[in-house]
């Protein structure tokens, strides 16, 4: 079941409450975000990226999830 934007960026609030995040794509299978948050400062790349697939809660495992690509632009707050 496809997701939508909203519903990718509610899960990613529950796990950063306080980031700006911003979600596109309306096809419900590939998307994007963009996830800004303090929590990845000192933290590299891959480690930020897993924390933001880790907030989905496996909704991206495997080809039965419901997210099949989401391109990710992860930082700390300039």
């Amino acid at each position: 079941m496809p997701m939508h934007a909203q519903e990718i960026e509610d899960l990613l609030r529950q796990t950063f409450p306080d980031a700006r995040i911003v979600v596109e794509g309306n096809d419900g299978v590939h998307m994007s975000a963009m996830v800004i948050d303090e929590s990845f400062r000192g933290k590299n790349r891959v480690q930020q990226q897993r924390a933001v697939y880790a907030a989905l809660k496996g909704r991206m495992d495997g080809p039965d999830g419901d997210l099949h690509a989401l391109a990710l632009t992860t930082k700390a707050p300039d």
